[in-house]
């Protein structure tokens, strides 16, 4: 079995079912995301990280650059820019396309993270698994996963709040966690 340093590990990460998840949490909280993309690289491997957002809103572009820095690599849902800001960000698409889309090229790597709890990823999932293609599921509320995910076993996925990890990957203030 490859060692962490060793594994070619992609992530994926629904960046509005990450953050929505997070702060509408019971005990709410954000994901520092430089802490959350070394957490991704030293646990599982992942030499790419992608981070799908909804659209591009001149307004966030501090968000964008966070992202970047953070070492992300920043994808936006494309939309007719007479829907802009009539629609929810919905990247599932997107994401499970670019991930198929690299299975079919036979791009180089090992195995996927997928950050979201969202159930539209199941069958993605389930074929990942089946292809041994999936390093974990993180859920960024493990409470509020989808229930279409109770069938699949416990090596598969992981709660971003859950077992020390949201220690290691929360923003941090003064006076604990946000």
């Amino acid at each position: 079995m490859p060692t962490t340093e060793n594994k070619n590990n992609i992530a994926f990460v629904d960046g509005q079912n990450a953050y929505m998840s997070t702060i509408s949490a019971d005990e709410p909280w954000e994901i520092d995301l430089a802490r959350f993309r070394v957490y991704l690289r030293q646990k599982y491997g992942v030499k790419e990280a992608y981070y799908f957002l909804g659209f591009v809103k001149e307004e966030y572009q501090e968000l964008y650059d966070e992202i970047q820095k953070s070492g992300f690599i920043l994808h936006f849902r494309e939309h007719s820019s007479v829907m802009l800001g009539k629609k929810k960000g919905n990247v599932d698409t997107d994401i499970v396309f670019t991930v198929m889309k690299k299975l079919y090229r036979k791009e180089d790597f090992d195995k996927v993270v997928l950050v979201s709890g969202d159930g539209d990823y199941k069958m993605l999932v389930d074929f990942l698994i089946e292809e041994n293609k999936l390093e974990k599921i993180l859920f960024p509320d493990f409470k509020r996963a989808s229930s279409l995910y109770k069938k699949i076993t416990r090596n598969y996925f992981d709660g971003l709040d859950r077992n020390g990890i949201k220690e290691k990957i929360a923003k941090k203030r003064k006076g604990g966690l946000r």
